[in-house]
């Protein structure tokens, strides 16, 4: 049921891989709420993706960016203000790559070159895309930003790899942005530590399925799906919440603060 929260509202999405990503589910909802979209993602993930079906869904274009590419993300952003005839009012950044991960290097015996990609993509890309929207005054006063995180920023996940590095960075720029981004213009920026969810991308972590249920166990509520974490983030994007920035916001049925469970002693 549509309560309206985005209506009149306008934003970009980064991510939306498929119809199990947290991205594409978060358009939906954006969509459902009101609000006016455009979507984007590297080309590559739009050869593999079925972008263009979600896109057709929810009304929105889709513009190729590479978020590596300062131009790429440059053009992104003016075309992005030509579309929508002037500035916007949230941006969803569901953007994570590993290098070492997907060729199967251990944390231990990383190559450098893989993890400076790695971080450049998954966490300065943030960096990237906010500082492109204040050069272009393209968000709109209490404007929201949001990014996608894991508490194995916080936590050791081994299997998680260099992923957690760039986790850990991506929640710094969030904070420092948010500050310089908040006193310049009231837009706010904030990161969501979300449970272990199966998409295509989460997919691809070692020991995936251990973490899903490990975390289970270890959660009051039970872990949060993706649509859980979808509707959180129309939330954070309306104007509910406009006195929320520069937070790691938990959104993992409260795994991130408890210590032991019953379920878990009873399966030792």
């Amino acid at each position: 049921m549509s309560h309206n929260l985005l209506k009149g509202k306008k934003g970009i999405i980064f991510g939306a891989l498929d119809e199990k990503s947290i991205a594409w589910i978060t358009a939906i909802k954006c969509h459902e709420e009101g609000a006016q979209l455009v979507l984007t993602n590297a080309p590559v993930a739009l050869r593999m993706g079925e972008i263009n079906k979600l896109a057709e869904k929810v009304n929105a274009p889709v513009i190729p960016c590479d978020v590596s590419n300062s131009e790429d993300v440059e053009n992104l952003i003016v075309k992005s203000m030509e579309h929508f005839g002037g500035s916007f009012d949230f941006v969803l950044h569901s953007i994570g790559m590993s290098l070492n991960v997907r060729k199967g290097k251990h944390y231990t015996d990383i190559d450098y070159g893989f993890n400076a990609k790695t971080l450049d993509i998954s966490s300065m890309s943030l960096h990237r895309v906010l500082a492109s929207c204040m050069k272009n005054d393209a968000l709109n006063e209490w404007g929201s930003v949001l990014a996608l995180s894991y508490i194995a920023a916080q936590r050791v996940f081994p299997d998680y790899n260099e992923m957690a590095d760039a986790k850990a960075l991506l929640e710094s720029v969030a904070r420092s942005f948010g500050y310089h981004y908040g006193t310049k213009k009231q837009v706010r920026v904030n990161t969501i530590s979300q449970s272990p969810t199966r998409t295509t991308a989460g997919s691809g972590v070692k020991g995936f399925d251990g973490f899903i249920t490990y975390a289970e166990r270890m959660s009051p509520l039970g872990n949060a799906s993706a649509e859980d974490c979808a509707n959180y983030c129309v939330v954070m994007f309306s104007d509910l919440t406009r006195m929320v920035t520069m937070q790691n916001l938990f959104h993992d049925g409260g795994f991130s603060f408890t210590g032991v469970t019953n379920d878990v002693i009873e399966k030792m």
